[in-house]
């Protein structure tokens, strides 16, 4: 119990020291924790003993991140993602195979180059997805287009296992682990297997769909949070127990229960009791990656080791730039989206150390590749970093740019978002003396803003600390116009959680953004492209020669009606689509008849339309 102390107190001092210190330089946390795995790890200053043990342990901060990426994806949008899921993904891992698989064979028999190919086709998820997330461009399109390729990858480990044995071209080492629960079902026949996985599969669906919410909100009842993080954490456990006893990645079994999860009115709450747990164990898995570093084995391999990772990274980055030319990707992404898979990942830990024991690969060919690997994953941050200068010049240093020091005097309203329509709004509020405290994530935007007069400050309002030096518990109102949705939800179930005394006021995009926010519990909502449509329109009957005051009641009209039929729709814009449909054309026919008898009605009301001629067109 001691030593286990000792051991843990090595790893956070070593986290709290390295990551600051590497955040201050402009480094990214992910450089910082594999900086402190060296310092710390056996050819550092031997602080820590068995890396391979902890390195097992601390994986799981991998599956937390899976069910917490799955608790953000709907059903809906993962199957959007489905031709990047499969085109995209496919073709890098079978382009990767291929090519890795032929450069080996110059020095490996055709089973161990198809064996390394099949590995090293695989990119680290860990330090990928929290690059993505760490710069803000896990919802853009090249980070959606990264994850799509990733989440292949992990899909693609089940058929790798399974092909991998059948590649033995060496005696097999017999360390003990071959009964590892990982593999239970492999005594099972073939049609026994499938059918074993599908029922687990089939069981995480109907526990995430059905099971869960009457469990939770029984735990929520109780009102004693920690027995609902408990709970939360034996979901993840369970599952991940679960989908090892059959063969399957702890990880894609609970990416599945995040994704069934996704709807579930306790997601935010899970996301909130995972996100620490999950934080510190995939700090230490990548702290282990770094101390992991066999840094004599490199010194005496030196030239190999460096031709290996220098040739991994080039044919993959080459195979994603083809990839991505493939799928029509923009030529502005594929430079980032080839940067970010090009390593190897962390799976490559867990296949090179089963093909080692199954007789596929000996020693000799394992550690090389196993270090090359790890410096490839060490690289990647100096490598997003390296993109970001090249390619954005400022735009590198503005993802690291410090939150700026909020001064607010008892301001009644807090902006949130100053883009095209927060601008408009700010104007508009201060030109009628309400002065908002106003903030903004894009320093470009927050500096031109501050030449034209704007007090605008620069931070991520989506920070709990951020919020409060804000005013949020003063204030009386957050009007929210982020043009990121998901981003927006954060924010509102952040409030809603922490401020529930402030009245909140939204803008949404278009109609599935206004519904996804009245899931939240949002009343007030208004419809960018919405109300700029009916301004336009308005316009339009003007210039056709209609009558301004007919062409400004029509449009209130159908302003009124549209918005009286959205609590209506909403009930039903998810579960029935046939319904939905339908009722959507009848309102749309229901309006149109409404306007056309207030149309006929006006011919006979010359007299009303005097007032409008003057007001209505200044």
């Amino acid at each position: 119990m001691e030593h286990f102390l000792l051991q843990l107190f090595i790893f956070l001092a070593a986290a709290a020291i390295a990551v600051p210190l590497a955040k201050k330089c402009g480094l990214g946390s992910i450089l910082g924790y594999l900086l402190a795995g060296i310092v710390i790890g056996p050819f550092g200053l031997s602080l820590i003993g068995d890396i391979e043990e902890v390195m097992h342990f601390t994986e799981f901060g991998v599956v937390m991140m899976l069910f917490l990426v799955g608790l953000e994806l709907k059903p809906s949008l993962l199957w959007q993602l489905r031709i990047p899921i499969l085109g995209m993904g496919g073709t890098q891992v079978v382009l990767s195979s291929a090519a890795i698989g032929a450069v080996s064979l110059s020095g490996l028999p055709w089973q161990q180059a198809v064996a390394v190919g099949l590995i090293l086709s695989l990119s680290s998820t860990a330090i990928v997805l929290q690059t993505l997330r760490e710069r803000g461009i896990m919802n853009t399109s090249p980070g959606r287009s990264i994850f799509s390729v990733l989440l292949f990858q992990d899909l693609a480990v089940i058929p790798i296992l399974a092909i991998l044995p059948l590649l033995a071209t060496v005696a097999v080492i017999d360390s003990g682990t071959h009964g590892s629960a990982l593999f239970d079902t492999s005594s099972l026949p073939g049609y026994l297997r499938i059918l074993v996985t599908l029922l687990a599969v089939s069981f995480i669906f109907f526990i995430g769909k059905f099971a869960s919410r009457p469990i939770f909100r029984t735990i929520a009842s109780t009102r004693v949070h920690e027995i609902f993080v408990a709970a939360a954490l034996a979901l993840v456990v369970g599952i991940s127990l679960l989908m090892m006893a059959v063969g399957l990645s702890p990880a894609l079994g609970t990416f599945l229960a995040g994704v069934v999860l996704a709807e579930s009115e306790y997601r935010h709450e899970l996301e909130s009791d995972i996100q620490p747990f999950k934080g510190l164990l995939l700090g230490i898995f990548f702290i282990s990656i770094g101390a992991s570093l066999n840094f004599t084995l490199i010194g005496d391999h030196a030239p190999l080791i460096a031709a290996v990772v220098l040739g991994l990274l080039g044919i993959k980055w080459l195979v994603l730039m083809i990839t991505g030319t493939l799928f029509k990707m923009p030529r502005s992404e594929r430079g980032l989206f080839a940067i970010a898979l090009a390593q190897g990942g962390e799976f490559a830990f867990v296949l090179f150390q089963y093909a080692k024991v199954n007789g596929i690969l000996p020693n000799d060919v394992v550690e090389p590749l196993i270090s090359a690997v790890a410096i490839s994953m060490f690289l990647t941050p100096l490598l997003f970093l390296l993109h970001a200068r090249l390619t954005a010049g400022h735009d590198g240093d503005r993802q690291d740019r410090a939150a700026d020091t909020i001064r607010h005097q008892g301001n009644r309203v807090i902006l949130a978002g100053f883009g095209r329509l927060g601008t408009d709004l700010g104007r508009f509020l201060i030109a009628s003396g309400i002065r908002p405290v106003i903030l903004d994530h894009d320093a470009a935007n927050v500096d031109i803003l501050r030449r034209f007069g704007f007090e605008v400050y620069y931070g991520d309002i989506t920070r709990l600390d951020l919020l409060a030096a804000a005013g949020a518990a003063e204030a009386e109102l957050i009007v929210i116009t982020i043009g990121d949705v998901e981003k927006a939800r954060e924010l509102v179930h952040l409030v809603q959680k922490h401020y529930p005394h402030l009245k909140i006021a939204a803008n949404a995009s278009d109609r599935p953004a206004a519904y996804e926010l009245m899931d939240e519990g949002v009343a007030i909502i208004r419809r960018e492209t919405f109300g700029s449509a009916l301004s336009l329109g308005q316009d339009v009957l003007k210039l056709l020669g209609m009558h301004p005051y007919e062409a400004y009641k029509l449009m209130r009209i159908f302003r009124k009606k549209d918005e009286d039929s959205m609590p209506e729709l909403y009930k039903i814009h998810r579960d029935d689509e046939e319904k939905y449909i339908s009722m959507y054309q009848q309102h749309n026919a229901d309006l149109e008849e409404l306007m056309k008898m207030d149309l006929d009605a006006d011919m006979e009301e010359e007299l009303d339309k005097a007032w409008s001629v003057g007001k209505l067109e200044g």
